[in-house]
């Protein structure tokens, strides 16, 4: 028992980034993570199966609301809005969050660090927003975020862009602390009755630093130690362990999608003004440039940033990609050629949507595929992406799909048409243009769909196992192991070990007048891109 008047606290969610069963193990053999393994130990542990895409910004709101994209609306970094873009928040997750629907239970909850949440709706407790948030977020209640750094040790959402070497692994360290620091602060302040602690560096070691053994270890000895003070601080009922996704390393080729689309005569190139812009062109901060070049430019100006440094700003969050994906790598130094969204009969937006959007007539503002075409359409890109063989001979997609057959509910119009499947999570897809189909894979490590789940505690039988646990699962289990009905919206459903509560209809979710006008300027959205977290 700790020194602290008992808490209140009944669940305690410890969310791990890119966490899965074969990067942990070794390290919980040695007896790196005692706290976790100690978790592990007296609960029931198993896999967790991810939804697709399995990346962070589209992953941690399917956890956080349990059900998947199609019904709160975030697939991937980007929203679109015809053939724009922009960064996702949490404005565009339109479902309730765990947090929320136990608000409306009279029970109050701290949240931290969790990816896609800012800026947060009102509740009863506190919340500090984490990944793809600006560096100075919007938090709840107000004047937190200036409280916390205020306060010995301070806070700050990401590390700064200088620090290399040593100093960026010192780095991830010092936000592991901030993070445990954080909330059992909040903890003390509100005593809250749920708790959701996210750490996003064990993912962004993998990205960063994928071959180094020592800084990985840091990074999980770092996060073991603030489960530690944290479990011993606040003494939860009940813990759940749950990651967004696991990751690994790539040993297939990378296969770029749009330069295989071109040679179907799918995707069509331009020069001239009209598709995406390139890198080249923000670096030349010219008048001549494309509309939304300049409108980046412009913004990143008034918070005083270069062209170069926007380019710097994205390319932390491996965003560059994207706005590299129609043109060849030759356009990084100069304008050449690029996918022209709006003269394109299909086309990969985003490598991280995984999957091919359709130009469709009625839908996007210069659509060039009739409704009546769409489907046949679809069924011979489907037919040829399927087809698809590496250079040695080996499929590159394990499944390609029609949207409907992974995604449901209202916003599924906002994903791609058609989904793909790289092969065992083997094969890096890009969305690049470059002089062949295929090349050596740009990162050595990346995503997998398989994650890590554990439960322990109060009212957890340790003696039934998880059978095939899904992400979507974990927001009605930490419902029920509070007692309070989930959502019957959820597509998950509680995992065995704990006592099913039958869900019940809750209020439909609205996007209030309020929540668009919190979100924050374009200025400040790109002011914190500089000191995001690996790739998600």
């Amino acid at each position: 028992m700790n020194d602290r008047e008992r808490s209140r606290l009944r669940t305690l969610l410890i969310g791990l980034d890119g966490a899965c069963w074969p990067v942990i193990d070794p390290m919980l053999e040695e007896g790196t993570l005692p706290a976790l393994a100690s978790l592990f130990a007296e609960g029931v542990t198993g896999d967790l199966d991810s939804q697709i895409p399995p990346w962070t910004p589209s992953a941690w709101p399917s956890l956080y609301t349990g059900v998947n994209p199609g019904k709160h609306g975030v697939f991937d970094f980007l929203r679109f809005d015809g053939y724009d873009w922009g960064l996702v928040d949490r404005t565009d997750v339109r479902e309730h969050a765990i947090w929320e629907l136990l608000d409306r239970r009279g029970l109050s909850s701290v949240v931290v660090n969790v990816p896609v949440t800012g800026p947060p709706r009102p509740f009863d407790g506190a919340l500090v927003p984490g990944y793809v948030s600006p560096e100075d977020p919007t938090c709840h209640p107000e004047g937190l975020l200036a409280d916390l750094r205020d306060r010995p040790g301070g806070y700050e959402v990401y590390a700064p862009d200088h620090v290399d070497g040593d100093d960026r692994v010192d780095w991830y360290e010092r936000l592991t602390r901030m993070r445990g620091d954080a909330f059992r602060r909040l903890a003390d302040e509100h005593d809250p009755h749920f708790g959701f602690l996210q750490f996003q560096q064990t993912d962004t070691v993998f990205h960063e630093r994928p071959d180094d053994d020592e800084a990985i270890r840091r990074v999980f000895s770092a996060v073991d130690d603030e489960v530690a003070r944290t479990l011993d601080h606040c003494d939860p009922d009940t813990v759940i362990v749950a990651s967004d996704h696991g990751i690994g390393p790539y040993e297939g080729p990378e296969f770029r999608v749009n330069n295989f689309l071109r040679g179907e005569s799918l995707v069509s190139t331009t020069t001239g003004e009209g598709g995406m812009p390139t890198w080249g062109e923000l670096a030349r901060d010219g008048d001549d440039a494309p509309t939304l070049a300049r409108r980046l430019v412009q913004a990143g100006s008034a918070v005083g940033l270069t062209s170069q440094r926007l380019g710097r700003l994205l390319a932390a969050l491996r965003l560059d990609d994207f706005v590299l994906d129609h043109v060849s790598k030759e356009t990084v130094h100069a304008a050449t050629e690029r996918v022209d969204f709006p003269a394109s009969t299909a086309y990969m937006r985003s490598r991280t949507e995984l999957g091919v959007r359709i130009n469709k007539a009625g839908r996007e503002p210069n659509g060039v595929v009739s409704p009546s075409e769409y489907p046949s359409i679809r069924d011979d890109l489907i037919a040829a992406l399927e087809s698809v063989r590496t250079p040695d001979g080996d499929p590159v997609f394990s499944a390609v799909v029609p949207r409907e057959d992974v995604y449901h509910g209202p916003y599924v119009d906002e994903a791609p048409d058609v989904v793909t499947l790289p092969r065992e999570f083997d094969v890096l897809l890009s969305a690049s243009l470059r002089d062949e189909p295929f090349g050596p894979p740009s990162e050595a490590w990346n995503h997998k769909p398989t994650g890590l789940v554990s439960v322990s505690g109060t009212g957890v039988d340790p003696d039934t196992p998880l059978d095939r646990a899904h992400l979507f699962d974990v927001a009605p289990t930490v419902l029920s192991s509070m007692g309070v009905p989930p959502s019957d919206r959820m597509d998950g459903e509680t995992l065995a070990p704990v006592s099913s509560v039958p869900p019940i209809e809750y209020a439909p979710f609205s996007v209030r007048e309020v929540d668009r006008a919190d979100t924050e300027s374009v200025e400040q959205r790109l002011s914190g891109l500089g000191y995001l977290e690996g790739d998600g």
